[in-house]
Protein backbone atom coordinates (compact mmCIF):
# COMPACT_ATOMS: atom_id res chain seq x y z
CA UNK A 1 0.00 0.00 0.00
CA UNK A 2 1.05 3.50 -0.56
CA UNK A 3 0.93 6.23 1.95
CA UNK A 4 -0.19 9.57 0.81
CA UNK A 5 1.52 11.84 2.63
CA UNK A 6 0.18 15.64 3.42
CA UNK A 7 2.71 18.24 3.73
CA UNK A 8 1.52 21.51 4.95
CA UNK A 9 3.61 24.35 5.13
CA UNK A 10 3.01 26.89 7.66
CA UNK A 11 3.23 30.49 6.28
CA UNK A 12 3.56 33.53 8.45
CA UNK A 13 1.99 36.26 7.07
CA UNK A 14 3.05 39.97 8.16
CA UNK A 15 0.36 42.28 8.49
CA UNK A 16 1.58 46.49 8.51
CA UNK A 17 -0.72 47.38 11.40
CA UNK A 18 -2.14 50.70 10.34
CA UNK A 19 -3.82 53.06 12.41
CA UNK A 20 -6.52 54.31 10.76
CA UNK A 21 -7.70 57.86 11.68
CA UNK A 22 -10.75 59.89 10.52
CA UNK A 23 -11.32 63.57 9.93
CA UNK A 24 -14.62 64.55 11.31
CA UNK A 25 -16.38 67.80 10.22
CA UNK A 26 -18.96 69.46 12.44
CA UNK A 27 -21.62 71.60 11.53
CA UNK A 28 -21.80 75.11 12.21
CA UNK A 29 -24.05 78.03 11.20
CA UNK A 30 -21.68 80.04 9.56
CA UNK A 31 -20.62 78.43 6.63
CA UNK A 32 -22.49 77.78 3.22
CA UNK A 33 -23.33 74.33 1.98
CA UNK A 34 -21.63 75.42 -1.81
CA UNK A 35 -18.61 76.58 0.62
CA UNK A 36 -18.17 73.63 2.54
CA UNK A 37 -18.93 71.53 -0.84
CA UNK A 38 -16.67 73.42 -2.49
CA UNK A 39 -14.02 72.44 0.49
CA UNK A 40 -14.16 68.93 0.51
CA UNK A 41 -13.63 68.71 -3.54
CA UNK A 42 -10.29 70.40 -3.00
CA UNK A 43 -8.80 69.82 -0.05
CA UNK A 44 -10.15 65.82 0.64
CA UNK A 45 -10.41 64.80 -2.82
CA UNK A 46 -13.69 64.30 -3.03
CA UNK A 47 -16.11 64.03 -5.87
CA UNK A 48 -19.35 66.96 -5.92
CA UNK A 49 -21.56 64.05 -5.22
CA UNK A 50 -19.41 62.94 -2.45
CA UNK A 51 -19.17 66.55 -1.02
CA UNK A 52 -22.45 67.50 -1.00
CA UNK A 53 -23.56 64.09 0.96
CA UNK A 54 -20.82 64.78 3.24
CA UNK A 55 -22.31 68.50 3.30
CA UNK A 56 -25.64 67.30 3.96
CA UNK A 57 -24.76 64.74 6.68
CA UNK A 58 -23.26 67.48 8.44
CA UNK A 59 -26.04 69.56 8.33
CA UNK A 60 -28.74 67.20 9.45
CA UNK A 61 -26.65 64.35 11.58
CA UNK A 62 -23.99 67.55 13.39
CA UNK A 63 -21.01 65.81 12.00
CA UNK A 64 -19.76 63.11 9.66
CA UNK A 65 -16.63 61.84 8.82
CA UNK A 66 -15.30 63.33 5.62
CA UNK A 67 -11.21 61.36 5.13
CA UNK A 68 -9.76 58.02 6.66
CA UNK A 69 -6.30 57.50 6.47
CA UNK A 70 -3.05 57.85 8.52
CA UNK A 71 -2.68 60.51 11.16
CA UNK A 72 0.41 62.03 9.12
CA UNK A 73 -1.95 62.41 5.75
CA UNK A 74 -5.09 63.47 7.34
CA UNK A 75 -3.08 66.71 9.41
CA UNK A 76 -2.51 68.67 6.68
CA UNK A 77 -5.84 68.43 5.19
CA UNK A 78 -7.47 68.90 8.64
CA UNK A 79 -5.27 72.29 9.10
CA UNK A 80 -6.54 73.38 5.48
CA UNK A 81 -9.87 72.86 6.95
CA UNK A 82 -9.70 74.70 9.60
CA UNK A 83 -7.72 77.59 7.99
CA UNK A 84 -11.06 77.69 6.23
CA UNK A 85 -13.03 78.18 9.18
CA UNK A 86 -14.73 74.81 9.32
CA UNK A 87 -15.02 73.06 12.58
CA UNK A 88 -12.87 69.78 12.14
CA UNK A 89 -11.13 67.00 14.45
CA UNK A 90 -8.95 64.18 13.34
CA UNK A 91 -10.19 61.21 15.67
Amino acid sequence: MSTKRKIQEDVDVLEKEVNQNEIVLFNDDVNTFDFVIDCLIEICDHTAEQAEQCALLVHYKGKCAVKTGEYNELKPRCTQLLTRGLSAEII
